[in-house]
């Protein structure tokens, strides 16, 4: 009598264990979900941000052998400004200093970073871990720009920049965290495992 309650008690031991494991892999699934949609936005983001800085390159290739002084003064008046003042004015004489050598420098310089976000865009896409060591450092590298920027006044698009990079570099820090922390349990149970 008492070893076939300790056999059923064994049995329901063995059952709430299974369904433990059950439960807590479903919710590392969902865990592991959101985290992946959160990595393809951000995907999308650097995305976004490569495909910007193309155009960029590609309207600074198209104005070469161009007067691009002309171009500035053209810019200026399209969006009502005064170009006597301050800033349109530094526009305007900075567009006309450029040469085409330089125009060619900026389009390969735009070239060169769009590429790195569509390959960080697409190992963030397809979760490689290599792309959120990408992603971590890359964001850091700005950190410190952005934060003198906003030390030097305070606007809401400084701000927006700010939190936007930071919640980046903090969500890959823990995505690296979490996955290393993964690997090591994962490599701890083989060793176990081998021991055993």
């Amino acid at each position: 009598m008492v070893q076939s309650v300790t056999t059923v008690l064994n049995y329901l031991i063995d059952l709430l264990v299974i369904s433990n494991q059950i439960i807590v892999t479903e919710l590392n699934m969902i865990i592991i979900d959101k985290m992946t949609r959160t990595l393809k936005v951000v995907a999308v983001f650097e995305a976004c941000k490569g495909l910007l800085v193309l155009l960029v390159g590609l309207a600074f290739f198209s104005l070469i052998h161009q007067n691009i002084q002309s171009v500035a003064e053209q810019l200026v008046g399209h969006m009502h400004l005064n170009p006597v003042k301050h800033i349109p004015g530094i526009f305007i004489e900075a567009a006309g200093s450029l040469t085409d050598g330089r125009m060619l420098l900026f389009a390969f310089l735009a070239l060169l970073y769009s590429s790195m976000r569509f390959v960080e865009a697409y190992g963030l896409w397809f979760a490689r871990r290599w792309a959120e060591w990408f992603a971590l450092v890359s964001g850091s590298i700005y950190l410190p720009i952005e934060f003198y920027e906003l030390s030097k006044g305070i606007s809401w698009l400084k701000i927006i920049f700010v939190l936007i990079n930071l919640l980046i570099v903090l969500y890959m820090a823990m995505m690296l965290k979490r996955n290393g922390d993964e690997y090591l349990s994962k490599k701890n149970v083989n060793a176990f495992k081998e021991k055993g």
